[in-house]
């Protein structure tokens, strides 16, 4: 029973540390090259997979009419903006500067959807997870917006323009955030009793997230293993997203603040779809860039493991 509940007091930790043994278990076996192809594409099918059953479950556990804009969306949303736009003017002044990688790391990071895991952590750290649920949708739509307008001004390529890149953006993201959503309120009044099994099961979408989590560990421990970036480059990446971490979880708190909600906005702001950093690094920059997912992942967890502390402390007190 003590080792259950410490389990359950420490899920992302232990998560965390999976994902690093695992990725040192799977290096160390005796497997041929196809073997390895064949469990990273099944780490690719199983997470997208993990995100969509987790978001289902949770969205299941919000009502349509809880879903409307806060004033601190907007806040959040135009600061967002405004540092991805500041950071794409100085790439775009400076092509040439050193710091281009550490930058375009910093500008990921800041520019990032809200995590689909967000909602979950919200609801267990007894916040309002349907307002972190607007939010992540709303900054959704506005990176396939944004996003392209400025990604060819910081990192010039061939062929990509608005559009492409808009459609390339709402595909990835779309299919995993509003599907599960319409379903979740199909289920809820189609199916009122399957329905009402998801909302006994009261963790579920917690301990999905926990495997996803471990899995994205393991996806972050390859890339900064198969990285032959200098030291500084990959440093100076991991104290960038650093900062970007603990700026957006303060910034969120003192907006929300003003609001009643600085749990809710300081996880909408602070927590990421660190998956999607890393797709946006390789599919738009570069794969050393990538990489800043992977450490923000770290971050933002570390962060979320406190506050449960903190909260099952206060709890208990």
């Amino acid at each position: 029973m003590r080792i259950i509940r410490f389990l359950k007091n420490w899920t992302l930790p232990v998560a965390m540390l999976c994902g690093v043994l695992a990725y040192l278990v799977c290096c160390e076996l005796p497997l041929t090259v196809q073997a390895k192809h064949t469990i990273l594409w099944a780490t690719e099918l199983l997470q997208p997979i993990l995100l969509f059953l987790m978001l289902f479950v949770s969205f299941c556990k919000i009502r349509p009419s809880d879903l409307r804009p806060h004033r601190w969306h907007l806040w959040l949303l135009l600061t967002q903006c405004a540092l991805f736009t500041l950071c794409s003017l100085l790439l775009w002044a400076f092509p040439t500067t050193d710091a281009r990688l550490v930058v375009e790391g910093f500008m990921l990071a800041v520019i990032c959807p809200t995590a689909t895991a967000c909602a979950v952590v919200t609801q267990k750290l007894g916040g309002d997870s349907a307002a972190t649920t607007s939010y992540t949708i709303i900054i959704n739509m506005a990176v396939a917006l944004f996003c392209p307008l400025l990604l060819p001004l910081a990192h010039p390529q061939a062929g990509m323009t608005f559009l492409p890149a808009s459609l390339v953006i709402i595909n990835k993201v779309f299919p995993l955030l509003i599907v599960p959503l319409f379903l979740a309120w199909f289920v809820r009044y189609l199916v009122p009793g399957f329905h009402k099994k998801i909302l006994q099961q009261k963790d579920l979408a917690f301990y999905m997230w926990a495997v996803s989590l471990a899995i994205a560990i393991a996806v972050t421990c390859r890339a900064l293993s198969h990285s032959d970036e200098s030291l500084w480059h990959v440093g100076g990446i991991a104290v960038a997203t650093l900062i970007a971490c603990l700026f957006q979880f303060a910034y969120g708190r003192v907006v929300g603040r003003r609001y009643g909600m600085s749990l809710e906005a300081g996880q909408a702001m602070g927590q990421k779809n660190t998956v999607f950093i890393i797709w946006l690094g390789y599919t738009f920059l570069s794969p050393i860039t990538a990489t800043a997912g992977g450490f923000y992942s770290i971050w933002h967890n570390v962060v979320n493991s406190y506050q449960l502390y903190k909260k099952r402390r206060d709890t208990s007190a």
